[in-house]
């Protein structure tokens, strides 16, 4: 038998319903990045092909994006939800590329 909230409290948690999907609509669609960092290890075109075989991007985005993380010394690679995110640095770390997961607030360039 399910107990019965007050109705100061039901009232009080519609209130917060609302200023929570206000907060939402507010928030970027996609708060999380990856970043790539450079590093003195690997080839650009090692870089060029993990970018192209992991995340699908044609020939010359993969290209733009490493010589970003050449030039630059990082670039944003994906943006989406954490749990996302960090499924895709763990990635670029098992391709023994450096990365690291960042709020969009702490990012710049999503691609």
């Amino acid at each position: 038998m399910p107990l019965s909230a007050p109705a100061a409290t039901v009232s009080a948690g519609t209130a917060t319903q609302q200023e929570t999907e206000q907060d939402a609509a507010q928030r970027p669609a996609d708060p999380w990045v990856t970043i790539v960092w450079n590093d003195p290890v690997n080839l650009m075109s090692y870089v060029t092909y993990v970018f192209e075989s992991y995340f699908g991007y044609p020939q010359a985005k993969a290209h733009t994006l490493m010589m970003r993380v050449h030039k630059e010394g990082k670039a944003v690679v994906s943006s989406g939800g954490r749990e996302r995110m960090e499924v895709d640095v763990q990635a670029m770390h098992g391709f023994g590329l450096w990365a690291t997961l960042h709020e969009t607030g702490d990012a710049q360039g999503a691609p």
